[in-house]
């Protein structure tokens, strides 16, 4: 699904503080497989995320998806691919629009667009469905605009949203770092059970560990733009999170 081979990611080149982010990485993530990634900061997590996602273009490697050189493609020139989902929760939708028009546009996020954007009964009623299996009781809320929900409540709709057009990968960037625990723990539901419904190629960065245990069927470790530890299979089932925290020294 996912070929990324050597790639190198410099910024500030030839300055005095110039920094290597990503070192020179090569992976290969199959499809359906759900891999988290952990790390210092300044691993280099999210700068691997931004080279797949498309928000910046390695100095030198390749990435290729489902067979396709997207190495040198925009952002969303792969979002036929690739939904993204950001640790604020403020990102990824428009807040002065509804529940409904925010769910609109994402159900359109991969066709072309014109000046009028569809709403009607049965796409109503499909939105309905869909975040009545929230059970949050918003349900009934879809003209109110999504910017007065809370964080929770927002990255659980953006979720949904991201399947409501096409979408084989699943990129949560730290998506629960600015939620409450009660709320990080339903999100991470939401999302491990749509990964499972949908059958998504999905990575995780996080920096909860509990949710690197509990969560996906691969756990990498970077550092220093590196990958140090790459787990995968029965070993992954069997991490402790003890064992993750001595990762770190």
């Amino acid at each position: 699904m996912i070929e990324i081979k050597g790639i190198t990611q410099t910024f500030n080149t030839g300055k005095t503080n110039q920094v290597t982010a990503i070192d020179n990485v090569s992976l290969n993530i199959e499809q359906d497989e759900f891999v988290v990634i952990v790390g210092a900061n300044g691993s280099g997590k999210t700068t691997l995320l931004n080279l797949i996602a498309g928000n910046l273009s390695p100095n030198k490697g390749t990435i290729v998806i489902e067979g396709n050189d997207v190495t040198r493609l925009p952002e969303y020139s792969r979002s036929k691919w690739i939904a993204r989902i950001f640790q604020n929760p403020l990102s990824g939708t428009a807040g002065d629009l509804s529940i409904i028009d925010n769910f609109r546009l994402a159900a359109i996020r991969t066709k072309p667009k014109g000046l009028f954007i569809g709403k009607d009964a049965a796409f109503s009623k499909l939105v309905k469905e869909q975040i009545a299996t929230l059970n949050m009781g918003l349900e009934d809320k879809i003209e109110q605009p999504i910017g007065t929900l809370s964080g929770g409540q927002r990255q659980a709709l953006t979720l949904l949203m991201s399947v409501m057009d096409e979408c084989k990968i699943l990129l949560l960037d730290e998506p629960t770092a600015a939620l409450d625990p009660k709320s990080a723990a339903n999100v991470m539901g939401i999302a491990n059970n749509l990964i499972k419904e949908y059958k998504l190629t999905a990575i995780l960065v996080t920096h909860n560990l509990k949710d690197a245990v509990n969560y996906g069927s691969r756990v990498i470790q970077m550092g220093e733009g590196a990958v140090l530890k790459d787990i995968i299979g029965p070993e992954k089932q069997q991490l402790k999170q003890s064992e993750l925290f001595d990762w770190f020294g």
